[in-house]
């Protein structure tokens, strides 16, 4: 993501209650995984593969979504290719690195005492073994991702779980903030309130961050805009 303009200005980080964080474009770099599994898929399939842009425009919102939508397909050939995706991709979930200096932001804000949840479309259980393999689970209050059913698979859905579980705990979610890569991130939060800042770092368009608060080009600027 490219943007055309500054960097905005936000409210001081001390005032933050929580933090939501994206997972794929935001803290990993996952996308040539997930394409390469996608690439799978479609060939298993007997598809042609699509383009390098096509398959990177599938990282980010829910895949069975994306494969109605993009790939066309109805219900049940969705399905059977997640399935499909879903087998080969578990497989190589871990590869991906995290993304240089959000591993500090992730401590800073720890450090500073604000709680901290996961707000993936991914499902939970690859999420919590992505942070766990990158040694990232500590930092986190909770860790709410897409179930494996798909029940709850939207960004909006997946950020309203998030705020849900924080409050149970008793922790208080009226000036949370969002951390995410694509605008389906920003809309997502939006839908439940709460502003987002988008890392230039991912996989988003500049078109996407019409509606962010912030875009941040490097985790310095996001640690800025989070603990000051």
């Amino acid at each position: 993501m490219t943007s055309p303009t500054p960097i905005q200005t936000i409210a001081p980080a001390r005032t933050w209650s929580a933090v939501l964080f994206d997972l794929d474009g935001t803290i990993v770099d996952s996308a040539a995984d997930i394409t390469a599994s996608l690439a799978h898929m479609f060939t298993e399939l007997g598809l042609d593969v699509p383009s390098d842009e096509v398959l990177r425009s599938y990282v980010g919102p829910p895949l069975l979504d994306s494969l109605r939508l993009t790939a066309g397909f109805d219900d049940a050939e969705a399905w059977a290719a997640l399935n499909v995706y879903r087998d080969h991709y578990v497989d190589h979930v871990l590869n991906s690195p995290v993304f240089p200096g959000v591993a500090g932001v992730l401590e800073r804000v720890h450090a500073a005492g604000i709680p901290i949840a996961l707000a993936t479309s991914k499902p939970e259980s690859m999420a919590r073994r992505v942070l766990e393999h990158a040694g990232l689970t500590r930092y986190f209050t909770e860790i709410a991702g897409a179930s494996d059913d798909e029940e709850r698979s939207t960004k909006a859905d997946v950020v309203a779980e998030a705020l849900r579980r924080l409050q149970a705990q008793g922790i208080d979610t009226t000036h949370s903030v969002m951390v995410g890569d694509r605008g389906y991130d920003t809309l997502g939060a939006a839908a439940n309130g709460v502003p987002t800042i988008l890392v230039e770092w991912g996989y988003g368009s500049p078109a996407e961050a019409a509606d962010a608060m912030a875009i941040v080009h490097s985790a310095d600027q996001l640690r800025n805009l989070l603990v000051g």
